[in-house]
């Protein structure tokens, strides 16, 4: 007569508190990742081998919206000219010590534009940082 042990080791493993964890992970990244960023300009920046450190206060962005018309954004707003390019600046910038501005530009944008901009800021006399993207 045999003895058999009453005892047996259940060997199989049960995933499903992992897939939960998983799933919950992928949830949150996927929410994070959409708060990083939420109103970028894509711009096609021009490259340059040589970066800038200096932090700017602000930034203006010009977007080549076809047919010789430009969007001019002063921190992702849209502020319709240069004109309001000025006035915002004033705005933002009275009363800041060595006030620095950031000039985001697509690669398709007419230098005209850029130059408008360069003006606005020589007649004010914030310093500007032209964005490039590292080559």
């Amino acid at each position: 007569m045999a003895i058999k042990h009453g005892s047996k080791v259940d060997k199989s493993f049960s995933a499903s508190s992992m897939t939960d964890l998983m799933f919950l992970l992928l949830l949150f990244l996927l929410i994070a990742t959409t708060l990083i960023n939420p109103n970028a300009l894509k711009l096609m920046l021009p490259k340059s081998s040589n970066q800038l450190k200096d932090k700017a206060i602000t930034t203006v962005s010009i977007q080549d919206s076809g047919r010789g018309k430009y969007r001019y954004y002063v921190e992702m707003q849209e502020v319709g000219s240069i004109d309001g390019v000025e006035r915002t600046l004033r705005t933002r910038l009275d009363g800041q010590k060595e006030p620095t501005v950031s000039l985001h530009c697509d690669k398709t944008v007419a230098v005209d534009e850029v130059v408008k901009v360069m003006n606005v800021a020589k007649d004010n006399n914030y310093k500007l940082i032209l964005a490039t993207t590292p080559r």
